[in-house]
């Protein structure tokens, strides 16, 4: 009986050290601070305010470049990576550019860069979560201003040219751009609060998030789209773009976390690395 009980002692100790390691490694204080971030609503919050502010937006936006513009519908397949089949459903629920330009007004327009605000302020503030520093002042919503004009050129561009999709030149200056753009975004929403340095990890984390992103949209959401317009028309198709935007949204998120948790625990890392070989013989 007493050597059951010093058993059971004996695996209760090795249980709690191993939940104690776990908890105090990268891994499970990453773990904890994606609680704290509150990642999966807020990229469901993303996702939300992306398709119902940014989207229309955007569709007007590609549609001024009548001549090289391919449209939003064409620029979201391309985005997502998907076959040939499944941009079709997805072209069959956005208008042409032609009529986008035709049907929209200026209070429409106006309307809807307001509302598009709203996502801004949502990409800034999970930005603040990530990085835990307190909401910015009111007067610096002008930040949120230049961030979502920069977010609409930067998308306007990437409809209106192909160079990307035909040469790794291409592809190499879509990635650097995506980086940088990043890079940029954390530094503007956040008011200069963290250092240049301190953001770059993240930035790299989430063009490479969202590269991973594109590779596995082509292997699942194509065939999904293809067989959820079967099963549920226009409807579904719509549902695979708001499960694409989620993704988007925890890269984004995910990946200023990601780089904080880098910039935080390398040096760590690497101090315990060096202090281990010199303790060697």
């Amino acid at each position: 009986m007493s050597k059951n009980s010093s058993d059971a002692a004996d695996r209760s100790y090795r249980l709690t050290r191993l939940r104690r390691v776990i908890r105090d490694s990268p891994a499970g204080r990453g773990w904890r601070r994606s609680s704290d971030v509150e990642l999966g609503p807020r990229s469901l919050g993303f996702a939300a305010l992306g398709f119902l502010t940014l989207v229309p937006l955007l569709i007007v936006v590609s549609a001024t470049d009548p001549g090289h513009g391919r449209g939003f519908a064409q620029w979201l397949g391309d985005g997502l990576g998907v076959s040939r089949a499944a941009r079709e459903h997805i072209e069959e629920l956005f208008a042409r550019p032609g009529q986008a330009l035709q049907t929209t007004t200026a209070f429409g327009l106006a309307t809807l860069a307001v509302f598009g605000l709203s996502f801004g302020a949502a990409v800034q503030t999970g930005y603040e979560k990530v990085w835990e520093l307190p909401s910015a002042r009111w007067y610096a919503r002008w930040r949120q201003v230049v961030w979502l004009a920069v977010l609409i050129g930067s998308l306007y561009l990437s409809a209106t040219t192909t160079l990307w999709r035909h040469s790794a030149a291409g592809q190499l200056v879509a990635m650097l751009s995506t980086v940088l753009f990043f890079w940029w975004s954390q530094r503007m929403l956040l008011g200069g609060r963290i250092a240049w340095s301190a953001l770059l990890p993240g930035a790299i984390a989430t063009a490479l998030g969202l590269l991973g992103l594109r590779v596995f949209s082509r292997l699942l959401f194509s065939p999904l789209i293809a067989s959820s317009a079967v099963t549920y028309g226009p409807f579904g198709t719509v549902l695979v773009i708001q499960s694409w935007l989620v993704g988007v949204g925890v890269v984004v998120f995910g990946g200023a976390l990601v780089g904080r948790l880098l910039h935080e625990e390398l040096p760590h890392m690497t101090h315990a690395l060096k202090q281990r070989t010199r303790r060697q013989p």
